[in-house]
């Protein structure tokens, strides 16, 4: 496909986004046609496969470690989406400070629908929790059941529903642990919301929204989105205690020391019986999206990095013109 699209209608720049990492290294030989590459990087992918399984291949890793500081040296810029990330570019990666630039992900405040709750989901519980993201092994839903199995049978709270949206290849697996836990009047998967309206009324429904990654090499790194997109509504938040996400939502957010499910449910059962307290934490979430988090102060970072790419290509082709003079 790139080829065809060099071939027809011609580009400079290729922007590439992981996983996976042999992407770069794939379409480097364009480098040879002067060409320009921009590494965009979303997971840490050697941190994210031993996030995902419990027994890893050595040569698999050394693999992914490979590809990623390739990906690295064969790019002309790398993004990342946080400092930990960068942090990996400059030792691990090799790359000099110039030529990494943070671009954080964030919501579009222009295309989010009016905030309005769902009256049929409001009706199904005094209290509603939402998790809302891909459900993979590392993504914490194991974490998050049994913390609900703790808010329920220990702490005695018959009172809340927990909503799942979205789905992964954990999902069957989670389903099975809520099942085992005797959470099936408590929780409700309620699929991938493919309606981005109804995805955000069920958002605005909720009384609590949950982070439960646990601490690992990945999670301790990574920036979720799913934070953001619950501080855009102005919803409080209980997460596990990750240096990035205590950077994404700050007082939005009660932490629960790292893995500690029965922390996590007594952070739960605190907001949900403190109205106040939600309502002070979600209007500090909302203004933190507003004033810093949001989609439109990322623009000019990325810009910069189209930019600073452009430029040299400008240049280059100027020292070409005149070198053939």
């Amino acid at each position: 496909m790139t080829a065809y699209v060099c071939m027809t209608r011609g580009f400079d720049i290729i922007h590439v986004a992981n996983p996976p990492d042999f992407i770069v290294p794939l379409v480097s030989i364009y480098k040879l046609f002067g060409k320009r590459i921009i590494f965009d990087q979303h997971d840490l992918t050697p941190e994210l496969y031993a996030a995902r399984f419990s027994r890893t291949n050595v040569f698999l890793l050394w693999v992914q470690m490979l590809l990623e500081r390739l990906s690295y040296r064969l790019a002309d810029h790398s993004i990342v989406t946080n400092e930990s990330y960068r942090a990996i570019a400059l030792g691990r990666g090799g790359c000099l400070r110039s030529e990494v630039t943070v671009v954080r992900n964030g919501p579009d405040l222009d295309r989010l629908p009016a905030q309005q709750a769902d009256e049929d989901l409001r009706k199904r519980a005094p209290h509603i929790i939402v998790f809302a993201g891909i459900v993979g092994y590392q993504d914490g839903l194991d974490y998050l059941c049994r913390a609900l199995q703790y808010l329920r049978w220990s702490l005695g709270r018959k009172d809340f529903l927990c909503v799942v949206l979205g789905d992964g290849d954990a999902l069957r697996d989670i389903q099975a642990l809520a099942r085992q836990l005797d959470l099936d009047s408590n929780i409700w998967f309620a699929g991938w919301i493919s309606d981005r309206d109804v995805y955000w009324r069920y958002l605005a429904t909720a009384d609590i929204c949950v982070s439960p990654e646990p601490s690992n090499s990945y999670n301790d790194r990574s920036t979720f989105v799913k934070i953001m997109e619950y501080m855009a509504v102005g919803r409080p938040i209980v997460a596990f205690d990750l240096p990035e996400s205590r950077f994404s939502a700050g007082q939005a957010a009660l932490f629960a020391t790292p893995n500690s499910e029965q922390e996590f449910a007594a952070k739960l059962n605190q907001l949900m019986d403190s109205p106040d307290l939600r309502r002070s934490m979600g209007e500090f979430a909302r203004r933190r999206i507003e004033s810093e988090l949001a989609w439109r102060y990322s623009i000019p970072e990325l810009l910069s990095v189209y930019g600073r790419v452009s430029r040299f290509e400008i240049e280059r082709a100027t020292s070409n013109r005149a070198a053939g003079a």
